[in-house]
C-alpha cells in the first residue's frame, strides 16, 4: 500500500472479497473528519489488465461514478491510490448484508419496509437519469445498505453514459442479469432508461414474494417469460400485499416500454409511496435478518438463490 494511503487511513479488518481483490474496512486518521469510517477496495492490477471485460466494467464503472453528482443513495468513490500492484478505492462502508442475502436469510419483506427500500432505490435511478447515465444491472445484490439503513446503489460496470437533457441514445445489446433484464433489452430492440424502472420493478416483486416474477430452468427460458411478461400474483404469496403494491407492479412491469413510468414518474405516484410508507413503524433489513427465518422463507426458489 501507498505511504499516503498509510498516512490517511488505518486499514482494518477484510469484510469482503471478490473476484477483483479484497475489501476491508478502513478508519480515515483524521480525528476531526465525519464520518471516519470506510471500506477500501483493493484491485489486483495483474487481474483486470489488458482489454477485457473486467478492465472495461471498471474503468466504466469509475467513469460513471466520477461522473455522477453525490447522492446519498449511490455507493460514492471518496478517494483512489494506486501502487505498482494494486488500485486502492475507499468507498461508503456498506456493513449491513445486501438486499440478496436479506431476502434469502429472512424471506420475503414486509410491504412497508419494501417500500422504503423501493422509494430509496429509485431516487437513486431518478437521479443516474437526469445526469444521463443507465444503471442496466440494477439486482438486489447491487443494492447495499449501511449501519443505519440507507440503501447504496453499487456496481456501474454495465453502466451507459447517455448525456444528460440529451435524446436518449439507440442502445442494443443483451447487458444485465436474465431475471432483471426488460423484454426491449431481449427483444434485441432500441431501449432507453425505463428498462432500469423494470428492473427495479423485478426487485419490488421479489422483496414482496421472495422470487422474480419470470421464472425458467435456463437463460433461454428466463428471456422467454419476460419476453412474454404474464405478471402474476400467486394468491399463497400475494394473500397479504396490498392492491396498491399490485398496481404499482404493474405499472414498473408494463411490457411495452412507451406506457411504463419513468423513474421520476415513479416517484410522483404519491398514492402508491404514501400508502406503502403509512406503517412508520417496521423493521429494518438488519431486523429482518436477526428475525428468525419468515414461515414463506422456503418459498424462495433455487433460481433466485443462485442469481
Amino acid at each position: 500500500m501507498t505511504e499516503a494511503l498509510k498516512r490517511d487511513y488505518r486499514v482494518c479488518e477484510e469484510i469482503g472479497r471478490g473476484r477483483f481483490g479484497v475489501v476491508r474496512r478502513c478508519e480515515l486518521l483524521d480525528p476531526s473528519a465525519a464520518p471516519s469510517s470506510f471500506a477500501i477496495k483493493s484491485i489486483d492490477k495483474s487481474i483486470v489488465s489488458g482489454d477485457d471485460l473486467d478492465s472495461h466494467c471498471l474503468l466504466t464503472e469509475h467513469k460513471v461514478l466520477s461522473l455522477l453528482p453525490p447522492h446519498p443513495n449511490l455507493l460514492r468513490i471518496h478517494n483512489a491510490y494506486e501502487d505498482s500492484s494494486h488500485l486502492h478505492l475507499i468507498l461508503d462502508l456498506c456493513d449491513s448484508p445486501d438486499l440478496h442475502r436479506a431476502v434469502v436469510s429472512a424471506g420475503p419483506l414486509p410491504e412497508a419496509e419494501a417500500a422504503r427500500i423501493i422509494a430509496q432505490l429509485m431516487r437513486a435511478v431518478a437521479h443516474c437519469h437526469r445526469h444521463g447515465v443507465i444503471h442496466r444491472d440494477i439486482k438486489p445484490d447491487n443494492i447495499l445498505f449501511d449501519s443505519r439503513g440507507l440503501l447504496r446503489l453499487a456496481d456501474f460496470g454495465s453502466a451507459e453514459v447517455i448525456g444528460g437533457g440529451e435524446p436518449v441514445a439507440a442502445l442494443r445489446g443483451v447487458v444485465g442479469t436474465p431475471y432483471y433484464v426488460a423484454p426491449e433489452v431481449v427483444a434485441g430492440r432500441e431501449y432507453g432508461e425505463k428498462v432500469d424502472v423494470w428492473s427495479a420493478g423485478v426487485v419490488l416483486y421479489v422483496m414482496l414474494a421472495g422470487f422474480p416474477p419470470f421464472r425458467g430452468e435456463s437463460a433461454v427460458e428466463i428471456f422467454g417469460a419476460v419476453l412474454r411478461a404474464n405478471l402474476r400474483f400467486p394468491p399463497r404469496f400475494f394473500r397479504s400485499v396490498s392492491s396498491t403494491a399490485k398496481d404499482l407492479l404493474k405499472k414498473m412491469l408494463c411490457r411495452d416500454a412507451s406506457r411504463r413510468p419513468s423513474a421520476d414518474q415513479v416517484l410522483k405516484i404519491r398514492l402508491q409511496i404514501s400508502h406503502l410508507l403509512k406503517h412508520l413503524n417496521r423493521p429494518s433489513v438488519g431486523d429482518q435478518l436477526r428475525r428468525s427465518r419468515s414461515d414463506r422463507s422456503h418459498h424462495l426458489t433455487q433460481d433466485f438463490c443462485c442469481v
